[in-house]
């Protein structure tokens, strides 16, 4: 406990020191930081309980951003209203997804499911491509572009709502876990299927709803990035790729550390965004340390 207590307080001193001598970094970082661990919460929940790496994760958000396209484009209706109609019907695409595909090899290879789910990736960047073609679509309203001033530096206003987004989440899911009857049967589940099974809880429906709500879930995602991206056909996977370098990082099961992992490296990204010549290396960022991680991991678990 005192350990991590040091790892929260060095995380909050290392914040506040990049926000003194890089504002626009911190708080662009603090931002796109935030986003990423809003995206990567339902890859873990489904990681931990199912113990499946959805390679189709980033495809299922791309998916919620052309329905919500659908929905501002066809019937007006607001990008952030729209996640009350987009969830629903992720959910029912997650759960025919599951049923017709994942559900049918669970009990296979790892290999085999990895396949099944990049098979699944391939299938919706495809049905994507063919229903609206791979020219990029743009929601625009008003309140996104808004900004404000914070120490001097003019900041997106819009973008605030990652943070607060990220942090919701997290919190519904931590709630939903420890308090509900389903939560303590799914947690249960990641812990032990077997012995979960012997206890009476149904596995399988405990897969099926976590896998169809975690899909579910990537509606507030997309619904918060309709305003501010370029919706287009691959625009998912670089999402996957991160989403699972958090969950790497942060450990299984350890939802409150994606969130700080987020946060951590969308700054680290923003610095080296920042430095004159070097913005494109940030998407390195990621990797770079997930190597150092799984580096740091490997040697600790060789000295025990």
């Amino acid at each position: 406990m005192k350990r991590i207590f040091n790892l929260y307080t060095f995380f909050l001193l290392l914040l506040v020191v990049v926000a003194l001598v890089r504002p626009y970094a911190f708080f662009y970082g603090l931002q796109r930081g935030s986003l990423y661990s809003l995206i990567a919460l339902p890859l873990a929940l489904i990681l931990g309980i199912v113990g499946l790496l959805n390679l189709a994760h980033g495809d299922f958000l791309t998916l919620g951003l052309y329905i919500g396209y659908i929905l501002f484009n066809q019937f007006k209706f607001d990008p952030i209203l729209s996640m009350i109609f987009i969830a629903p019907i992720l959910f029912v695409i997650g759960l025919a997804v599951y049923k017709s595909t994942i559900e049918k090899v669970l009990k296979s290879h790892h290999l085999n499911l990895l396949l099944i789910t990049f098979g699944v990736s391939i299938t919706l960047v495809e049905l994507i491509n063919s229903l609206w073609t791979s020219r990029p679509r743009n929601v625009y309203v008003t309140y996104a572009t808004k900004s404000i001033s914070l120490f001097g530096i003019s900041i997106g206003a819009y973008e605030f709502l990652y943070v607060a987004a990220s942090i919701a989440v997290l919190l519904v899911i931590m709630l939903v876990l420890k308090k509900t009857r389903f939560g303590q049967a799914a947690f249960a589940v990641g812990q032990n299927p077997r012995g979960a099974a012997i206890v009476g809880i149904n596995v399988k429906l405990v897969y099926t709803i976590t896998f169809s709500l975690a899909t579910a879930m990537m509606a507030v995602s997309a619904s918060l990035m309709m305003p501010r991206v370029s919706i287009f056909p691959n625009l998912g996977g670089p999402f996957t790729m991160k989403s699972f370098c958090l969950t790497a990082m942060a450990g299984l099961g350890n939802l409150p550390g994606i969130l700080l992992s987020g946060i951590t490296l969308g700054i680290a990204e923003a610095i080296v965004q920042s430095i004159p010549g070097y913005s494109g290396w940030s998407d390195l960022v990621f990797f770079g340390v997930l190597i150092l991680v799984i580096a740091f991991r490997a040697n600790r678990g060789a000295e025990r």
